[in-house]
């Protein structure tokens, strides 16, 4: 007869409880305290005065970390573990904290309002509070623009990776980005392939936050910013499919063809 294992709480204390850990890594992200200790591994007081934390519960938080697995510590220093050091550290090509950020500051007092809007059916982000729709909140607020442009670019840092590496860009000198946002996918391209060349097409507001991306890897010489709205150039294009080398056209609605780069 097969041994019944006992039911344990253990799994339903840990899945309720989860967000204890989730606010944990988030906060150390917000803090930059990962980037902090990139720099110089640091003691529980140094790395408390350079956060600018309180020192009642700071050295409680990295602990945690440590317990979390984020953090390693020898004695009283303290060091980001391997993962940590890889995607968390601003300024790196693989940072994905920007999405990350994004989850603390919009996403994760979005969803304490889940059981309202499990009940109700209705919106429970900006639009609940009387405020613009999602787009409209995001990119009429720099901050929180830059906060969204960079989850992006960390949401998709597997597939830009992927796409630098398995395809045939030897075989081609130009490159255009159309709605390339922060410039994610154009820095991978950049480290992999010192040849290439090209520029990204976004949205006026986007341009100053591509720039400081692109600068912030050294690529402001072979990346450039073109702005537009994709969609009147989609129209423009449907109504006047000539060969994008030739003088762009202006037409009725006022939009005009931009001048793309050929990819040779």
């Amino acid at each position: 007869m097969a041994t019944q294992i006992a039911a344990t709480p253990e799994r339903i204390m840990q899945l309720g409880l989860g967000f204890w850990a989730s606010k944990a890594l988030l906060s150390a992200i917000e803090l930059q305290l990962f980037t902090a200790l990139s720099e110089t591994p640091a003691t529980a007081q140094d790395l408390t005065a350079r956060l600018g934390l309180h020192e009642r519960s700071a050295r409680d938080f990295f602990d945690t970390l440590v317990a979390l697995g984020m953090l390693h510590r020898e004695g009283d220093i303290y060091q980001n573990a391997s993962d940590t050091e890889q995607f968390l550290v601003k300024g790196k090509a693989s940072y994905i904290g920007g999405l990350l950020d994004m989850a603390n500051e919009r996403l994760y007092p979005f969803w304490g309002s889940l059981t309202e809007g499990l009940r109700t059916g209705l919106p429970q982000n900006e639009i609940k509070t009387g405020g613009a729709g999602l787009f409209e909140a995001i990119y009429g607020n720099p901050e929180r623009l830059r906060l969204f442009l960079g989850a992006m670019t960390g949401l998709s840092m597997g597939a830009t990776k992927a796409i630098a590496e398995k395809f045939p860009f030897d075989n081609y000198k130009n490159v255009v980005d159309v709605g390339g946002a922060q410039g994610g996918l154009l820095v991978q391209l950049g480290l992999a392939h010192p040849h290439l060349r090209g520029f990204n097409f976004d949205l006026p507001v986007v341009g100053p936050i591509f720039t400081e991306y692109i600068s912030l890897h050294g690529l402001t010489d072979r990346f450039s910013f073109l702005s537009g709205d994709f969609f009147k150039v989609l129209t423009c294009l449907l109504r006047h499919p000539a060969d994008s080398t030739t003088p762009a056209p202006t037409v009725p609605n006022g939009c005009a063809k931009p001048a793309f780069a050929k990819l040779e």
